[in-house]
């Protein structure tokens, strides 16, 4: 289904807002809500709403990952490997 079809005035929304949110919930595909002919606010079901959250949170994840990657904030493999046994070891 092509974003076009997902395009609904607000009107519509205030019309049929149980079938709007039957219909996300269905699809799982958000819907853009239109006011004077203008794009305003785009709502989906709440399952994918978590999903693009959790989505978001990982890549924040990634690109903080990939910031200690190129300023050299690492620690080797075998560095934490063995300061995890000394750790352990003493237990």
């Amino acid at each position: 289904m092509g974003l076009a079809s997902r395009i609904k005035p607000i009107s519509y929304l205030k019309a049929n807002a149980a079938a709007v949110l039957k219909q996300l919930a269905e699809t799982r595909e958000p819907m853009v809500i239109a006011q004077n002919g203008e794009a305003r606010a785009v709502i989906q079901d709440i399952a994918s709403y978590e999903r693009t959250q959790e989505t978001l949170a990982l890549l924040k994840l990634l690109a903080m990952a990939q910031k200690d990657l190129e300023s050299g904030r690492t620690t080797p493999l075998d560095e934490i490997v063995t300061q995890l046994r000394n750790k352990y070891r003493s237990c």
